[in-house]
């Protein structure tokens, strides 16, 4: 399985007359050694490599990293220039995207003469189609924290604050056997709902509001994310009609994902249907993006996104409409793109739920 992951790095390799790549972002050393520590750098060759550590994982790397030749080191750099001198490379591709202007220069000094080959975001692309087992284990945690919203959702009621409730979203995940969280959550009640990203806060949850619950867990490294607006006892006929148009550019926009859609175009429908219901001033993110070992990876579906969609990627859908001052809705599910369609990896209903 990993061989078959690094094998989608040769492309790289042919087109930038690469000799070596160096990786170490913690994201794509977990995807493509299997190493799931927070320190170790990667340095392939078109057949295999070398994984280097320093003491604090050689134990760990020795029973998680079985296939490529496993280094010892006490100075990173050191340690690097030395391997790509020893195999004679001049080309060595690294990840732009993650690596520092200090750490560039460091290993530059130490490699006279061999020339250092920025890879942008196209490298983190070899993440954009899942594989079987990566499916099942997005499908797993989805469902865990679908289940543990489910349980704890009679608690959201007048009186508790926002914190709280996220609190023992947290903890009813960890008690499921999730790792953690996947990110900070988003409880947003009321007029905080006109915030996208309004995390958590002391505020008290009110009777006759909207609450936006933004939630998501992590389990063996893979993350989920979905998004539920709940009323809490009743509502008005503005709420319940913003409620109702996102619902429905949520559930256009999901039966359009099928491989060949362009991100763009999916964005469009949702947004243009907002739109022609008079609130698209009110929806001003992207309708959503990859999920996998990171919360965010590619691809955005958005009005500027290039992306296509394809069979394996899996992607949230996830419009929303903020309205300052009175609140908001988000409604989102994560799907796995499939040959003819998609199919729900979230599993919480999306008709309003009332608490």
């Amino acid at each position: 399985m990993l061989k078959s992951r690094r094998r989608r790095l040769l492309p790289f390799f042919e087109e930038h007359a690469l000799d070596l790549l160096l990786i170490e972002h913690p994201v794509n050393l977990r995807y493509l050694s299997g190493f799931s520590g927070s320190e170790g750098t990667l340095l392939l060759t078109p057949e295999g490599g070398w994984f280097l550590c320093d003491s604090r994982y050689t134990v760990q790397a020795g029973k998680e990293v079985t296939d490529l030749i496993l280094v010892e080191q006490a100075q990173r750099q050191e340690a690097v220039a030395d391997l790509v001198r020893q195999s004679g490379g001049y080309r060595v591709g690294f990840e732009a995207s993650h690596t520092t202007v200090t750490s560039h220069q460091g290993l530059a000094a130490r490699l006279p003469g061999v020339t250092l080959v920025g890879l942008g975001p196209e490298l983190d692309a070899v993440r954009n189609c899942k594989d079987a087992s990566e499916l099942k284990q997005l499908e797993q945690v989805a469902t865990l924290a679908s289940a543990s919203l489910e349980a704890v959702l009679p608690q959201l009621q007048p009186g508790i604050r926002e914190d709280a409730f996220a609190l023992q979203l947290e903890f009813e995940m960890r008690r499921r056997g999730a790792d953690g969280r996947g990110f900070d959550f988003i409880v947003a009640s009321g007029a905080r709902g006109s915030m996208p990203h309004g995390r958590a806060s002391d505020k008290t949850i009110q009777s006759g509001e909207l609450v936006t619950i933004d939630f998501g867990a992590v389990l063996d490294g893979y993350h989920s994310d979905e998004t539920v607006t709940v009323a809490v006892s009743s509502i008005d006929e503005r709420q319940q009609r913003i409620y109702q148009t996102v619902l429905d550019a949520h559930d256009r926009a999901i039966a359009a994902v099928k491989p060949g859609i362009s991100c763009r175009a999916l964005d469009a429908l949702a947004r243009d249907y907002i739109n022609d219901q008079g609130f698209g001033q009110y929806f001003g993110h992207g309708l959503g993006h990859g999920v996998g070992l990171d919360i965010h990876e590619r691809p955005t579906i958005s009005p500027r996104s290039e992306a296509i969609v394809e069979e394996g990627m899996v992607i949230t859908i996830e419009p929303g409409i903020y309205i300052p001052g009175f609140g908001g809705v988000r409604i989102e599910d994560t799907v796995a793109v499939t040959a003819d369609g998609c199919c729900l990896l979230t599993k919480v209903p999306k008709q309003l739920i009332i608490v």
